[in-house]
């Protein structure tokens, strides 16, 4: 990526700039001392993420923000500033930033903006169809943050991803005694999760008619 620091404190820039050069993924970096040198730059130059000060010389940064996406509308924006009142991050958020740094910055906490300003970029250059669990990392959807789902007595979350891992490699199905099998618990604790994955409606299951004996349950993800 190529990345437009603007900061009036030559300093605090500095330290910005020399943080950026570690990072393998940065070809090259620029700065600017004010709102409107910042604009002329990135008419000029192809810049594929600003690190944007609030507080600049002859303008807010974050008035700018509009005229610098009419210059690039793929530009990403890390907004870095003093400023904790409540309206200006409602500002940010709205305006579309990326994220939103309060000064002083922690150097790790800008590792992982930069972090995510690298994965967005990647996204922005790809071409085709995509997943929802490349959505969910777009839009920072995280499942671990969500509220922790109650299961029944006798039913472990991890055992439960077990086994819905096993059965959704087996498009044809498996037994409880072939689950049981595959994760190492015993038959009757397979059933007792893949029963309850037809409870939630996860699974359902089939009748095999063997040669000899009584049919078996074969499961299968819905």
């Amino acid at each position: 990526m190529n990345v437009l620091v603007a900061e009036d404190d030559y300093r605090v820039a500095d330290i910005h700039c020399q943080y950026l050069e570690k990072f393998q993924d940065i070809h090259y970096i620029d700065r600017a001392a004010n709102a409107y040198e910042t604009l002329s730059k990135l008419k000029e130059g192809s810049f594929d993420l600003l690190l944007l000060d609030v507080y600049l010389p002859d303008e807010l940064g974050i008035n700018m923000i509009e005229a610098y996406k009419q210059e690039n509308a793929s530009l990403q924006i890390i907004l870095i500033t003093a400023a904790t009142d409540m309206e200006m991050l409602k500002k940010a958020y709205l305006s579309g930033v990326i994220d939103y740094l309060i000064k002083p910055i922690a150097l790790d906490r800008l590792a992982e903006s930069i972090k995510k300003a690298v994965k967005n970029h990647q996204f922005i250059q790809s071409q085709g169809e995509f997943t929802q669990h490349l959505a969910d990392q777009l839009f920072q959807f995280q499942q671990e943050n969500m509220e922790k789902q109650e299961y029944p007595k006798g039913i472990d979350e991890l055992t439960l991803k077990k086994v819905k891992g096993v059965l959704q490699k087996q498009s044809n199905g498996m037994t409880a005694d072939q689950v049981g099998k595959d994760i190492g618990v015993s038959r009757t604790t397979a059933r007792r999760y893949l029963e309850y994955l037809i409870s939630v409606g996860e699974a359902k299951a089939e009748l095999e008619y063997g040669i000899v004996g009584r049919p078996e349950r074969k499961y299968v993800t819905e």
